[in-house]
């Protein structure tokens, strides 16, 4: 059988957190502290006539889950919707929470399952020694990708230390 081979260059880092991330709120605050005020030390680029800043999210992801239960408070139905900006989230759970076509399509009582709901944002940072890597923060774990110094690693483990508790 093939095996994979690791080649030189980029790494990849994973940390699990032992709390989650409690809510969006929270999480919206992390992300949002981090591009201000760059505690990861990233510095500005140019590239291909554009000037970059430090830190930039590259993507966002918010998943909102719901159930619907009957009067017995039996689960008789779930859904996910899943939406590309916090705005986007608060707004999809306010309008699927109204929304009497799908609760009576249900036939239940919808409930948002905010301890179930999942987010994540992917952050480009610019090292002035390294280049370009990534920072993967969502609600269970961070990761650190296409870094090459393990300086980039400890410096964010250093920040999830104190930003996330994790120590």
């Amino acid at each position: 059988m093939p095996v994979f081979i690791p080649k030189p260059g980029s790494k990849s880092a994973s940390r699990a957190l032992k709390r989650p991330i409690p809510d969006i709120a929270t999480f919206d605050s992390l992300v949002r502290n981090l591009v201000r005020s760059n505690p990861l030390g990233c510095t500005s680029y140019f590239s291909t006539r554009k000037n970059y800043p430090p830190v930039t999210v590259v993507r966002e992801m918010y998943t909102a889950k719901f159930a619907y239960t009957n009067p017995a408070e039996k689960r008789i139905g779930t859904s996910s919707e899943v939406y590309d900006s916090m705005d986007g989230y608060e707004t999809g759970v306010a309008a699927m929470i109204s929304n009497v076509a799908n609760i009576t399509a249900h036939r239940g009582k919808i409930r948002h399952r905010k301890d179930a709901d999942l987010f994540s944002a992917i952050l480009k940072c610019n090292d002035p020694d390294d280049g370009i890597y990534f920072v993967s923060l969502a609600r269970n774990r961070i990761t650190v990708s296409s870094y090459r110094d393990d300086a980039i690693r400890k410096k964010v483990e250093a920040w999830a230390d104190v930003a996330l508790g994790t120590e």
